[in-house]
């Protein structure tokens, strides 16, 4: 992958694919291919299709996506389900369409089955019922996994497949009613410090495991594969994380020792959990040379520094205002 090679990068304003944009331009990329949403709808064959013709990319970084935390899933699986699955296959078949030399599709950890061995590994998919609360999600990103296995074995194609851990990072959604874990604690720790108030209440019982990836060595990932390794290397897809773990209470505690948060902590074990565990296992992605850099504290408190001096928590009175980075409408794109 040349420096000067036309490189496009869906989902370049949010969470992965910003990410993306900053690891391509550290390693001086210069001909990056840059669409919002407003501008190019991946929902739309056609435009998907114009826009693959006049521009003519040779890589492409496909991380545009509608993604949400339980609440937003249980709400919206409608739009989950049918906006994942018209971004993906509308942007691979005009991949392979208009000769694209390689794509990598960025897939998600809640593919697994709700109740998969741990740590999970590739070959755990589809043996097992996936999590409720989020199976429309799961069964579009599925879809786009065996999209790109097909076109490689009907066509040979050159689609990776990357399924990346809970992740968070610059630019992340802090909407408390969209949002994922990480980033809905670090916003209700900080109003709560923000407004003095005595105690914080979360979600579930506290209990479950999960495995947290900073974006910025997700995106590292992405443009390693893609600069070094083809699908016959990776195999069907590759998990991406640290291969540790912790529980939500243990999260809550980092965020509220990062946040200076000095309140009572409570869960509402009425709320749901989600999947008991999700521990990626990592060793295919080292075995291909990768592995995770980024401390999880050190992770969390660069990200809560970045949403401080961006303004995405509160506007300095306690009260909330949403962040136009992070765009949170539900009838738009939340863009991975």
């Amino acid at each position: 992958m040349k420096n000067t090679a036309r490189i496009y990068v869906s989902g370049h304003r949010g969470l992965v694919g910003s990410a993306i944009v900053r690891e391509l331009e550290n390693q001086g990329y210069t001909n990056l291919i840059l669409r919002t949403s407003r501008e190019l709808d991946l929902r739309r064959q056609e435009r998907v299709e114009e826009f693959f013709a006049a521009e003519k990319p040779e890589y492409v970084f496909l991380a545009a996506a509608k993604v949400g935390g339980i609440l937003a899933n249980n709400t919206y699986p409608a739009e989950f389900i049918y906006d994942n699955l018209m971004i993906e296959a509308n942007t691979i078949k005009a991949a392979h369409k208009y000769g694209v030399r390689k794509l990598l599709f960025l897939g998600s950890s809640c593919i697994y089955p709700k109740f998969a061995p741990q740590p999970i590994k590739e070959e755990y998919l589809l043996t097992g019922e996936l999590e409720p609360t989020n199976e429309p999600y799961a069964i579009a990103k599925i879809t786009g996994i065996k999209l790109c296995s097909a076109f490689n074995r009907q066509y040979g194609s050159n689609f990776l497949s990357v399924m990346p851990t809970n992740l968070y990072g610059p630019n992340d959604n802090f909407d408390l009613e969209t949002s994922h874990v990480l980033p809905a604690l670090i916003k209700k720790f900080h109003v709560a410090k923000v407004q003095a108030k005595p105690e914080v209440v979360l979600w579930g019982t506290g209990k479950p495991l999960r495995e947290f990836l900073h974006v910025d060595d997700l995106a590292r990932a992405t443009v390693y594969l893609m600069q070094n390794c083809d699908n016959k290397d990776v195999g069907e897809f590759v998990n991406i994380g640290t291969g540790t773990d912790l529980s939500i209470l243990e999260l809550a505690g980092i965020i509220r020792r990062v946040v200076g948060y000095e309140g009572s902590l409570v869960f509402d074990a009425t709320k749901p959990d989600g999947t008991p565990r999700k521990l990626l296992d990592v060793s295919r992605a080292k075995k291909l040379g990768w592995e995770a850099k980024i401390g999880l504290e050190d992770g969390i408190r660069s990200v809560y520094q970045w949403a401080l001096e961006n303004k995405v928590l509160d506007n300095g009175d306690g009260s909330i205002r949403p962040s136009e980075s992070c765009r949170i409408s539900v009838g738009r794109f939340l863009d991975v």
